[in-house]
């Protein structure tokens, strides 16, 4: 598939492919809207209900909105997202411009823009091992250690690892290496859990709160 078609196709999903795949045209076609968004809000008197509803229907929603496809990204790229949902907090919470924002965030149990992408791979991630990936190749490549009978004995059992055949591992191992890298972020009892995915899903968030960026 030719570049153009690949930009035309995921131009119409909302989202921004340049030419070295570094997601910088997204991201700052993404900052752009939701500046101006944020700026028409603070123009309206508004309940701090309103506001946080508001704010996660145009603001919280297009940051989260097909963000897996930020993983990896450069510090330089997380920080222009950063700004967008600091500010967004500071319209919800009456937060002065210059006040410390860490523990505003914390105050609305929002993770940064770090770890929200890396939540969302973490949920895909999980749902490949349990039979609810999105796509099936992602399922063939993403299984935990413990289930391949000669690793079972190995002290990494618990870890991610790559299952695709050979004709296709040089497509998809570098997909396949970062998801199961940020699987293996988390604690083990979190990676080799049962959980049904809401439950996965909260124990994840806590486990984000916890750390620091």
């Amino acid at each position: 598939m030719g570049q153009h078609a690949i930009h035309r196709i995921m131009g119409r999903a909302g989202v921004l492919i340049d030419g070295q795949l570094s997601m910088a045209d997204h991201v700052a076609s993404l900052c752009r809207s939701c500046f101006f968004q944020l700026r028409q809000l603070r123009l309206v008197l508004l309940t701090p209900n309103a506001a946080k509803t508001l704010v996660h229907a145009f603001i919280s929603s297009r940051l989260d909105y097909c963000n897996s496809l930020l993983y990896g990204i450069g510090d330089g790229l997380v920080k222009k997202l950063q700004a967008v949902q600091n500010s967004a907090a500071r319209v919800v919470t009456g937060t002065r411009k210059y006040d410390h924002i860490t523990s505003v965030l914390r105050d609305l149990h929002w993770l940064p823009v770090r770890h929200r992408i890396d939540f969302k791979v973490a949920i895909t991630v999980f749902k490949c091992i349990h039979g609810l990936a999105p796509a099936q190749y992602l399922a063939d490549d993403c299984v935990l250690a413990l289930t391949v009978r000669s690793r079972r004995h190995l002290r990494s059992a618990d870890t991610m690892k790559r299952a695709a055949a050979d004709k296709d591992r040089h497509r998809h191992q570098g997909l396949c290496s970062r998801c199961c890298y940020c699987m293996e972020q988390t604690t083990a009892d979190i990676r080799t859990s049962t959980f049904t995915v809401q439950t996965f899903a909260q124990k994840l968030k806590t486990f984000y709160a916890s750390r620091r960026i």
